[in-house]
């Protein structure tokens, strides 16, 4: 029996198959070229939300800075108001109590001069002579403590010049405020409006009895 022969058998195998693809060139390039555009993007996006953030950062901190200023200058601006509303309301106060007490002091006043231009010296007699004395001499006593209390009264005050008094911020001491109640006290209770005055009475009956 004749031995079996080796048969070899060849493979052929097209050099193409065996070829592991591979990429150079032009290609290799071109996708190097787009990564790195990418990632240079994605750096200008971040940096322009970093810029942005910055921005709305600042903005931020300049309403923040002028929120606080804004604050300090209502604080401010609040006590000054508040203050100088309390020193007005004070102040539109005193003016109309004095206005008050000025109405009072011209009534009085008007009364007193009404009845001392009804006055006729000339017509005493010597009967009512010690009569008509006596009344015009307590009647010009009267007038005469009434016109100083009031010129106490406004003395410091707006009204002092009227009574040849200074005018300036009232300061008044314990007995001044006391003598300024009761020339109030006697304008309001009509003490003022019903006693007779005769200041030129008196210098007449001394024309007279010297006649």
């Amino acid at each position: 029996m004749p031995a079996p022969s080796d048969h070899t058998h060849h493979i052929k195998m097209r050099s193409t198959q065996m070829e592991m693809p591979t990429r150079s060139g032009p290609a290799v390039v071109e996708d190097y070229d787009s990564k790195l555009k990418a990632a240079q993007d994605e750096l200008e996006r971040i940096q322009v939300q970093r810029e942005e953030l910055e921005q709305k950062k600042r903005v931020l901190e300049e309403l923040t800075a002028r929120k606080r200023t804004f604050l300090s200058q209502q604080v401010e601006l609040s006590e000054k108001l508040s203050s100088a509303v309390t020193l007005i309301e004070r102040e539109l106060y005193e003016i109309r109590q004095e206005t008050e007490d000025l109405e009072q002091c011209r009534a009085c006043f008007v009364s007193h001069l009404d009845k001392l231009e009804k006055i006729n010296p000339e017509s005493w007699t010597r009967d009512n002579l010690s009569d008509k004395l006596e009344r015009s001499i307590l009647a010009v006593d009267i007038a005469s403590d009434e016109y100083d209390q009031a010129a106490t009264h406004f003395e410091g005050g707006r009204s002092g010049a009227i009574f040849g008094r200074p005018s300036s911020k009232r300061s008044r001491t314990r007995s001044h405020s006391a003598q300024s109640s009761d020339f109030l006290l006697n304008l309001r209770n009509g003490l003022a409006f019903n006693l007779p005055i005769c200041v030129l009475g008196t210098a007449a009956l001394v024309i007279y009895l010297l006649k």
